[in-house]
């Protein structure tokens, strides 16, 4: 039985580096395999990245990145004054919780909610969210319903804590 002491790699496996510019006997003497003058052939070559050889780089090449991205943008769940007309009852309690359930947004507590004033409500209902536009506001109460602002958890800065 073969012990870890006795371990050994296969014959041929394993074959030493080829020492270049050692001498003109060991075959690869004077310029070592580089050829004669050039870019390759001096030291240093090969390590300048995005250099293609006078081609107009890579990088280069691409157009820049226009803006950027705000990774802590407020991203809200848009409900409109016909989606509460359309799937809520006349003297119902809207809030986050019942327009999830109602199917507008997955979870209630993902992203805050803002009601837009896009088309026609006509039922008098209380509506909880975390803004308004001037529109919904003006439409819900002219249709004899309430609003109320409701607060979204915030860090330290006001900006609404959401999960991604």
């Amino acid at each position: 039985m073969t012990q870890l002491h006795d371990l050994k790699p296969s014959t041929g496996s394993k074959r030493s580096r080829k020492r270049v510019g050692r001498g003109i006997s060991a075959g690869q003497g004077k310029t070592a395999g580089r050829g004669t003058k050039g870019a390759h052939a001096r030291s240093g070559s090969g390590g300048q990245l995005y250099r293609e050889g006078g081609n107009l780089p890579f990088i280069r090449r691409l157009p820049f990145k226009r803006g950027f991205t705000n990774l802590r943008k407020t991203v809200y769940v848009e409900v409109n004054v016909d989606d509460i007309d359309s799937r809520f009852a006349m003297g119902d309690q809207v809030s986050p919780e019942t327009m999830a359930e109602a199917g507008f947004m997955k979870d209630a507590h993902e992203f805050p909610v803002v009601v837009l004033g896009r088309g026609e409500i006509a039922k008098k209902v209380t509506v909880q969210a975390h803004r308004f536009s001037k529109t919904a506001r003006g439409k819900i109460e002219a249709a004899g319903g309430s609003i109320e602002v409701v607060a979204f958890p915030q860090d330290s800065s006001g900006k609404p804590i959401m999960r991604r």
